[in-house]
């Protein structure tokens, strides 16, 4: 099912994309300076918020919300240009960290898989 609503949305911004004919525009290079540009401006939402800012965190979700669509736009159309299948590689992702962050030496701990005891 999450696939089919990602094929879906993939859908919907190659249409957008194609009304306005910005395909000539978008290269995987300028595609991924935008995504990073775009995740640049969710974090700068967060900056400088003191800890009670941010445990009131619920007048800023609407441009979150607004930031990590367009972090989803970018995704998507940098998957579907490079024809990359996010649904599987989302999928081996996980399989990948499960193994280097196995529960019974990752739960409660923040350090990376190579600092694990």
């Amino acid at each position: 099912m999450a696939s089919d609503k990602l094929s879906d949305l993939t859908k919907e911004v190659i249409d957008f994309r194609d009304a306005r004919n910005w395909s000539q525009f978008h290269n995987a290079k300028d595609v991924a300076i935008s995504l990073t540009l775009e995740a640049t401006e969710l974090l700068e939402l967060f900056q400088w918020k003191t800890d009670e800012e941010l445990n009131d965190i619920l007048q800023l979700r609407q441009q979150i919300g607004e930031e990590l669509s367009d972090i989803l736009y970018w995704t998507l159309l940098l998957a579907h240009d490079l024809q990359i299948d996010l649904p599987t590689a989302f999928g081996e992702k996980l399989k990948s960290n499960a193994i280097k962050y196995p529960v019974e030496k990752a739960r409660n701990s923040s350090a990376k898989y190579d600092q694990l005891d």
